[in-house]
């Protein structure tokens, strides 16, 4: 057998063009294998179908059809983001110009844990996490002195401001943990955890891996986080305090109120970090960004542009307000930053991340910020909550459902009126294994509630009138 082909180097790009054929055609057959939004039958009957299609991972001898059988099994199983009544969770329809760029990333293999294999993907990546740190805290950054001399004599300067920065990462999980490992570096172990009970599961669980105590839960009345309950818990609670805010819930898609909670940390003398994984789109967009005020008085913010930045997983970034946080993430490895290497001006990366290996997820994002502009991030982003306004007034408008509220974002909670919390589950399980819609779950206020995020820019209201009266159509009288 003749050595494979290789993605990079002379032969690279002619090597993959006929493979890149084989992809498409394979992921063009199994869509229309699989006819809808989802594979249809249930966990056991597709995993029983891919088993068949796939057949042994691992034969002694080698499949030449491998690449075509293998995509066309994954695509015939897939949840497909792109169809209409895909709505269940923050799972976006990847662009496909950022999809284009990430075989490039796939093709070139950088790694981000040197500068020596990944010369330009480096320079790439400070350009745009410094552009989208400006974004979230525009260009005052955070107000330091510098100190002159040593010892007795040393004395603070004129006051400077450093620019904020922000660091790539697998998404809001990992931006959360970020942001706490930082706020434990700055305050000691001892710092509190404030949150909302409307937070992201992810925070307890930073703090249980960081060994933190455990959080203080506010009460979340419709919602949102409570700003007099906050206040309460940060009078009577022994800090140092990290308050966490939420820009965009899971649930139902809410933001906190962030001016009231920044106010109060900056009384209260907090630390404020605010969990904007889905909510951050609303920043590219004129119509929608002031839902957003008092997200730059955080100190550290979570982004994730594969939910409202239409990006292939992964996306993910930390903002930070005082990039001087960040230096408690150095790092030396001889072979990847010794000393004398960065003195003579090879850059360090070890001190971008907690990962070692990293893959440059920041050139689908360069080539989609770079091609689209804010102007078209920002069409994009109103054209899915204007979507979600209306398919909250269709439920609202019809008699047979109801609506929990309007939505903040594109995520609208509706349920069959007069329907069991258990009549709602049975709805959507039904049609998950239809493999007809899928549509997601939220429990508020003690009911059951069906969650439809739209995400997809090109749902247009007869998509929606049609998700709305197949829901209708599966609701036992």
């Amino acid at each position: 057998m003749s050595t494979p082909s290789l993605a990079s180097g002379p032969e690279g790009p002619h090597a993959l063009r006929p493979l890149l054929d084989t992809v498409l055609d394979a992921l063009d057959e199994g869509a229309r294998a699989r006819g809808g939004p989802l594979p249809s039958g249930g966990p056991a009957a597709v995993a029983a179908r891919v088993r068949a299609a796939v057949g042994d991972v691992l034969p002694d001898q080698g499949d030449p059809n491998a690449l075509h059988t293998v995509v066309r099994a994954l695509a015939e199983a897939a949840a497909d983001p792109a169809d209409p009544f895909c709505t269940a969770h923050l799972h976006c329809p990847p662009l496909a110009l950022a999809t284009a760029a990430d075989l490039a990333v796939s093709a070139l293999n950088p790694s981000l844990d040197s500068w020596d294999q990944a010369p330009g993907a480096s320079e790439l990546e400070a350009l745009v996490t410094g552009a989208l740190a400006r974004e979230v805290f525009g260009d005052t950054g955070a107000l330091v002195r510098e100190v002159f001399g040593g010892g007795g004599g040393a004395h603070r300067g004129s006051a400077l401001r450093r620019s904020p920065a922000a660091l790539i990462t697998t998404g809001g999980t990992e931006s959360n943990q970020l942001a706490l490992l930082l706020a434990r570096e700055a305050h000691g172990a001892g710092v509190r955890l404030v949150l909302g009970a409307n937070a992201h599961h992810s925070l307890p669980r930073a703090a249980w891996l960081l060994g933190l105590a455990e959080p203080v839960v506010v009460p979340a009345p419709a919602g949102a986080l409570d700003p007099a309950a906050l206040d309460e818990a940060l009078t009577e609670l022994a800090g140092p305090h990290l308050v966490v805010a939420t820009a965009g819930t899971t649930d139902a898609g809410i933001v906190d109120p962030l001016p009231e909670i920044a106010a109060l940390c900056s009384a209260h003398g907090a630390r404020l970090h605010v969990d904007a994984a889905y909510g951050a789109g609303l920043l590219f967009s004129g119509r929608y960004r002031d839902r957003l005020t008092g997200l730059d008085a955080a100190d550290t913010v979570t982004l994730d542009l594969h939910k409202l930045g239409w990006q292939p997983v992964a996306a993910g970034l930390l903002a930070v307000r005082d990039p001087g946080d960040l230096a408690v993430l150095h790092h030396r490895a001889d072979y990847l930053n010794a000393d004398d290497d960065t003195e003579a001006g090879l850059p360090d990366l070890l001190g971008r991340s907690l990962r070692t290996s990293r893959r440059p997820d920041v050139l689908k994002i360069a080539v989609t910020l770079k091609t689209l502009g804010r102007s078209g991030l920002g069409r994009l982003v109103e054209q899915v909550c204007d979507g979600a306004c209306e398919f909250a007034a269709l439920v609202q408008d019809h008699p047979g459902f109801e609506l929990y509220d309007r939505p903040t974002l594109s995520t609208v909670l509706f349920r069959p009126a007069h329907a069991a919390d258990d009549t709602v589950a049975a709805v959507r399980r039904r049609l998950l294994t239809d493999g007809r819609a899928v549509l997601g779950r939220a429990r508020i206020d003690g009911r059951l509630w069906l969650k439809a995020t739209l995400l997809n820019p090109r749902t247009r209201p007869d998509d929606l009138a049609a998700l709305l009266k197949l829901v209708e159509g599966n609701t036992p009288g």
